[in-house]
């Protein structure tokens, strides 16, 4: 069987990664129809610190296809995309299309793919925020909608799943390939990155943070509100800021970064491995984004939320995790003092995210429904 899997962000690269090793060593297992992984990269994080270096360090094969389409607004960008996944499908003929998350190129390869009659596979499905505002819940909730198989994280995303009439056996609860991720690359980027030393941090001493999502960047008062909370709490803990480019573009007129409170120190993006090394010894992580949320938590470093909701329920309600809506610095700042000195679980304790398998469950469901015809091919 034929399988294009469609990436094109960060947080995308990472969940690939333990799928595609999977595939391979399904293959070589030889234990049910072959799987030719064809991976296309729609280039929606373009540069390499975003997009390049992730293949590197996550040695995840070299894509077949790179679009180059991104840096545009949604609207066009996902048309783009669209027109574009189409043409490399009709080439391609593949029998699955496998697409991760909640971006605009999880949009775009769900939707080529269902107009050409092509099965789609989903991986993360079922998560909600239930803020229809967020491009994000519009990109996830319409790939659901249009998905064959459903794999889902939790349990909260089955029943999501579920209360929308998708249910039965396309849904498959199999954990979370990002759990898998940091199982398999938190010792690497131990050994291997050398970030902390660079930077001259010590372990537990900073606090990591992490901007990207429109709501933040767009909306100037809530970006002031985020950075000077997070000034607020550098005197005692310096804040390092791997600046997201949509972040910095907009953060003050000319990209300058001059007027950040002292203690804050911005740093270009950052690779995979360096990433890993800083959220594992961070003190604190602030963040919007949904999968920094669960790194966090992986690595047992307590997070607060950037946002009004998230997606990742079960994080807050096990205490590991806090919102903290930047609709003013004290707002901001008070969340992290209450969060320094929390500890949460880490790797190797009881998870909310499965067994670390999920990319074999995945597989496994993936080889079943071409045996069983639900998928063409053999």
């Amino acid at each position: 069987m034929k399988v294009v899997t469609v990436v094109g962000a960060r947080p995308q690269f990472i969940k690939a990664s333990p799928v595609s090793r999977a595939i391979a060593t399904h293959n070589r297992q030889d234990r049910g129809p072959r799987m030719d992984e064809i991976i296309v990269h729609t280039g929606q994080h373009f540069d390499d610190v975003m997009s390049e270096v992730f293949f590197r360090e996550m040695k995840i094969p070299e894509p077949a296809y790179n679009l180059g389409i991104g840096g545009l607004a949604h609207g066009a960008m996902t048309g783009r995309m669209l027109e574009a996944l189409e043409a490399v499908l009709i080439d391609e003929r593949p029998d699955v299309v496998l697409v991760y998350g909640d971006t605009n190129s999880t949009l775009a390869g769900a939707l080529a793919a269902a107009k050409l009659r092509i099965r789609i596979a989903h991986v993360e499905a079922g998560l909600r925020s239930f803020n229809r505002s967020m491009p994000e819940e519009i990109n996830r909730v319409l790939t659901d909608h249009a998905a064959d198989l459903l794999f889902a994280p939790t349990d909260t995303a089955v029943r999501n799943l579920q209360r929308e009439g998708l249910e039965g056996r396309g849904v498959h609860q199999v954990g979370d390939v990002m759990y898998d991720a940091s199982r398999l690359f938190g010792e690497l980027a131990e050994r291997r990155s050398g970030a902390l030393e660079q930077l001259g941090l010590v372990p537990g001493g900073y606090v990591l943070a992490t901007i990207h999502r429109a709501e933040n960047t767009d909306n100037s008062a809530r970006l002031a509100a985020i950075f000077d909370g997070l000034g607020r709490i550098a005197g005692r803990f310096p804040v390092v800021v791997p600046l997201h480019p949509r972040t910095r573009a907009v953060l003050v007129p000319g990209a300058s970064t001059s007027n950040i409170a002292a203690g804050v120190r911005i740093l270009d993006p950052v690779g995979f491995l360096d990433m890993v090394k800083l959220e594992r010894h961070a003190a604190i992580i602030a963040t919007d984004s949904g999968g920094v949320q669960k790194e966090a938590y992986f690595y047992g470093v307590p997070c607060v939320t950037l946002r009004h909701e998230t997606e990742w329920v079960e994080l807050i309600e096990a205490g590991a995790n806090r919102l903290a809506p930047p609709t003013g610095p004290d707002v901001v700042a008070r969340a992290l003092e209450d969060a320094l000195g929390a500890r949460g679980r880490g790797i190797g304790e009881p998870t909310l995210y499965g067994d670390g398998h999920a990319a074999e469950h995945i597989v496994r469901v993936l080889a079943s429904s071409c045996e069983r015809d639900e998928i063409r091919g053999s």
